[in-house]
């Protein structure tokens, strides 16, 4: 598979509402085209493709949306380096790059150096770094016990997020709020404590993304019947 095979499947599978929607983003677009493909979509398309750092960097070079999605998806964590999430980070601003390189299951959050650049990005004072770093802290909270930080670590994160939603951009709010959601989601302790936080912050604003989205209510997330459930 090479990148001329992967930019024609892109065209064959384009949608034309999806086109439409991206077209409507604006100055959102970064200036990058889109065929309007749905992330559910591409990231079937990704399994297929499997890892593939060679293809990855090709793909990112372009000035498709859904090809640097696939790019993102792709990449080998392996082989990832800071530099280059460093160098990423600042080309991540269209449309829901940002999500997908940094939660979405992430490619950059299996990298080997994942804590340190986590823990770097969120007291960044670029809020696209702080933005990306609440995305990775979501997926270190969906680690096995035996690979994720202890309990303290997630109840520093749970402080800071209490201390610093409000002052937020409505994005560093939304990507903290999904952190939030995550960590709270591990056991009862932090279970509680998120609760605390999300009922303080209440539901988050979506109007960033789309003007026609609810706001994120965490706190309805940590208090679902079934996941109160499987915490007891």
């Amino acid at each position: 598979m090479n990148d001329a095979a992967v930019m024609a499947w892109l065209a064959e599978q384009q949608d034309p509402r999806g086109i439409q929607h991206w077209q409507k983003l604006g100055a959102a677009t970064a200036g990058l085209h889109s065929y309007g493909i749905g992330l559910t979509k591409l990231r079937q398309y990704a399994k297929q493709l499997g890892r593939n750092r060679a293809l990855a960097q090709q793909l990112w070079q372009s000035q498709c949306h859904e090809a640097k999605v696939l790019a993102l998806l792709i990449d080998d964590p392996t082989q990832m380096s800071r530099a280059q999430a460093e160098q990423q980070v600042e080309q991540v601003g269209a449309g829901m790059l940002a999500h997908v390189f940094a939660s979405c299951d992430a490619t950059l959050a299996k990298a080997p150096f994942v804590m340190e650049l986590a823990n770097d990005w969120l007291s960044s004072e670029d809020p696209l770094r702080r933005e990306c770093g609440y995305g990775l802290l979501y997926e270190i909270s969906k680690l096995k016990p035996k690979k994720a930080p202890d309990d303290s670590y997630f109840l520093s994160q749970i402080a800071r997020i209490d201390q610093q939603i409000a002052q937020q951009p409505e994005r560093v709010q939304l990507a903290m709020a999904t952190a939030l959601m995550g960590i709270g989601k591990r056991n009862k302790v932090l279970n509680q404590a998120a609760i605390a936080v999300a009922r303080a912050a209440g539901p988050i604003a979506f109007t960033s993304a789309s003007g026609n989205c609810e706001p994120f209510d965490v706190l309805k997330h940590l208090t679902s019947e079934r996941l109160q459930q499987q915490l007891r």
